[in-house]
């Protein structure tokens, strides 16, 4: 059952008496659990019959206690277990899972790594109730996914300013719908969210940030390179060295690949190399300015320089020289 589903059957008051949720992306476990904390009960009925507790501070015999709790004044009471990846022996649980109580709602919510599916509690879990597996998005998928979530909010965005908060936020989608909201809360509906919104309200620079650097370093255009990266040395911590290296990795990494198999079909090609076709293009652009030895040499500089910046072959010299430094050595 996909999230959607889940929300809608739970829109319609269809309950389920236990919900397992676990997987790598907090995001979707949060929404649902959130969803059950806020609306299956009433702020009446929350106060004997709504019940939050986590992994580490009880054992599987407190939760079942609480699970078999009949609800006061209400058809059901709601038990959320948060951080159950920290639960020990939830597998003993399964006792529970094959006989739960119809008017209790138990949420596990089992963050950031996925349960084991051949165990008996999740085959127990699917025939009574809810085991929805929460994966973690590739990164090329963030920007069509942010997309797609803020036209549901009645805004819209192109992909490349989806591709700058990507690559600005990274894949941790609680953390992009948290930046998303501070927008929201000021525009008015049907509104564009554009780098210069992103600039004033979030503090991503729209000129002077990673995407756009990358982009100026696939164009070889040395004069905006030297800018970008003038600012990321004036502010380190906003723009640290690791966070670059990272990134311009991966590129250089995807140049090779784009290198190796021109002949593939423009879709193909975008699949392999975990990129929107929209951005094809700057990748080859970036092809036509970087060989492939040169690509593989980049790789080693990068290499090179993030021994530097855990201060190994490195003295006395600050990250922002050291940024400074690296740009020379991959441009030239």
């Amino acid at each position: 059952m996909t999230v959607e589903q889940i929300l809608t059957n739970l829109k319609k008051k269809i309950y389920h008496p236990v919900y397992l949720l676990h997987g790598e992306e907090p995001y979707y476990i949060d929404v649902v659990s959130d969803y059950i904390e806020n609306n299956v009960l009433d702020e009446t009925e929350k106060e004997f019959n709504q019940t939050i507790l986590y992994g580490r501070d009880v054992d599987v015999a407190s939760v079942v206690a609480m699970a078999k709790r009949y609800p006061m004044m209400s058809n059901h009471q709601v038990v959320i277990v948060k951080e159950a990846q920290d639960l020990t022996k939830i597998e003993e649980l399964n006792s529970y899972f094959d006989n739960p109580l119809e008017s209790t709602i138990l949420v596990l919510c089992h963050k950031y790594k996925k349960v084991d599916k051949r165990k008996a509690f999740t085959k127990t879990v699917e025939k009574k109730g809810i085991l929805f597996e929460s994966a973690k998005l590739y990164d090329d998928k963030i920007p069509d996914w942010i997309t797609q979530y803020v036209q549901e909010r009645s805004f819209t965005i192109n992909l490349r300013t989806a591709q700058l908060l990507t690559e600005t936020l990274g894949n941790d989608l609680t953390k992009i719908v948290n930046e998303l909201s501070k927008l929201f809360i000021n525009l008015p509906a049907q509104s564009e969210i554009t780098p210069e919104l992103i600039e004033r309200n979030i503090g991503i620079s729209k000129d002077f940030n990673i995407f756009e650097f990358q982009k100026a370093l696939g164009e070889l255009n040395i004069l905006k390179c030297n800018q970008i990266i003038n600012y990321f040395a004036a502010n380190p911590k906003e723009n640290p060295l690791p966070k670059l290296i990272a990134v311009l990795h991966g590129f250089f990494v995807k140049i090779m690949i784009y290198h190796q198999n021109k002949t593939f079909q423009q879709k193909e090609l975008a699949a392999l190399l975990g990129v929107n076709p929209y951005f094809l293009k700057d990748y080859q652009k970036a092809t036509s300015n970087f060989s492939i030895s040169k690509a593989a040499n980049n790789i080693g500089i990068l290499r090179e320089y993030d021994l530097k910046s855990k201060g190994i072959g490195s003295v006395s010299v600050s990250e922002g020289e050291l940024m400074k430094e690296m740009l020379f050595k991959l441009i030239h």
